[in-house]
């Protein structure tokens, strides 16, 4: 169980409710980090008093070191201080909450740490995802999985003694608010309209995410990696009512689910308490009210996302880096309402096509994926 944690991230969606987490069980922060949030991050500071707190630039850094004058709080800035955090001697848990592959570098200064992961940041896995575990096992550094389809299966399998008597992860999801929709349809959908998630409240790209179905493909890759199981092992269904968060199916045909209330504070508080359950006042399932749990199969061709994704788990390599990066800056790109919708999986596509991707890569070549992938998205828009 986490004593003492460093928060990446801390004024997003995930790290405001780890923070909860953390006052209902007397948690303690060493340090805490966010990209632009001066206001909440200092009030984070101020109650929780770490030793070290982190702005993404310089300058807000600054600012946040005048308003924090006084406390014996360090204020650092960039990818030095996000590292600076992930390591530091006192805390025992990092819980990596950044957004997009701006976590991969903490995530790897965690490890090599030795800390345990509270991991929150699926790109990070999604893109170098063979390295961070190969790390993980030379640094003995323990990777336990917040999003709540992958801690779902984490806890469906610690009822299993031998990782050979797993036939496929079932990876549920709740369709987003277009499901149902065609292609053509879907293509002309808001950015409004794309950040009413029928059931989670969550930051903008995830959410955008979750309206594409990228997030899916993205979690795809995660589970494949995380579990070490082969792409033809893992599969989607959809599950409007988000209470089945995921499934394993085991070799003799049994079927184990984790259930509960759509709420992120279940998966974070297992992940941080972990191999312990420890008591929750927030409403739990009442199976007598809950609506009936309905299941169908993801329609491909209506959310290409999902199979570029699918098809990048097969092919491996720097291809994940590319569809991330894409991914990445097209959605930006959308939530600056500089494309449409429908140009999101046009764009990802473009990069796949234009990147070969190389197997076995380094890191340096998993960057450099990236970077391409980004470089090929704001050339198609120029």
């Amino acid at each position: 169980m986490a004593k003492t944690i460093s928060l990446l991230g801390s004024t997003g969606s995930i790290g405001r409710q780890t923070l909860d987490i953390c006052r209902e069980q007397g948690i303690k922060a060493a340090a805490l980090t966010a990209h632009s949030n001066i206001g909440l991050l200092e009030r984070q500071a101020r109650e929780f008093r770490p030793q070290l707190v982190a702005m993404h630039d310089l300058e807000p850094a600054l600012e946040l070191a005048k308003r924090l004058a006084g406390l014996d709080i360090e204020v650092a800035y960039g990818l030095d201080g996000l590292r600076r955090a992930a390591s530091l001697r006192s805390s025992d848990t990092v819980v990596t909450a950044v957004v997009g592959m701006a976590g991969l570098w903490p995530t790897m200064a965690a490890i090599e740490a030795g800390k345990r992961i509270a991991l929150a940041n699926k790109e990070t896995l999604v893109c170098a995802g063979e390295l961070v575990m190969e790390a993980s096992r030379q640094y003995g550094a323990e990777i336990v999985p917040v999003d709540s389809e992958h801690s779902a299966i984490f806890q469906c399998l610690q009822g299993s003694k031998d990782h050979g008597e797993i036939k496929r992860l079932i990876l549920t999801c709740s369709g987003g608010p277009f499901f149902g929709l065609s292609r053509e349809e879907i293509s002309k959908k808001t950015k409004a309209d794309a950040l009413c998630h029928p059931n989670w409240t969550m930051g903008e790209k995830i959410t955008i995410d979750c309206a594409s179905l990228m997030n899916k493909g993205l979690e795809f890759i995660e589970a494949m990696r995380l579990f070490r199981v082969r792409p033809e092992q893992v599969s989607v269904v959809i599950h409007r009512q988000s209470i089945i968060h995921s499934m394993v199916e085991f070799r003799d045909g049994a079927v184990l689910a984790q259930m509960g209330t759509p709420d992120m504070r279940l998966p974070i508080r297992y992940a941080l308490t972990y191999p312990y359950r420890e008591k929750s006042e927030l409403p739990t399932l009442d199976l007598l009210s809950c609506p009936p749990l309905t299941f169908a199969a993801p329609d491909l061709e209506a959310f290409p996302c999902l199979k570029m994704a699918m098809d990048c788990a097969r092919t491996g390599g720097t291809s994940c880096a590319v569809l991330n990066g894409a991914n990445e800056a097209a959605v930006e790109l959308f939530r600056r309402e500089r494309i449409a919708f429908g140009r999101i999986p046009e764009l990802v596509a473009r990069a796949l096509d234009a990147i070969p991707s190389f197997s076995s890569p380094s890191l340096e070549e998993i960057l450099e994926a990236d970077r391409r992938a980004r470089e090929c998205v704001a050339e198609a828009v120029r």
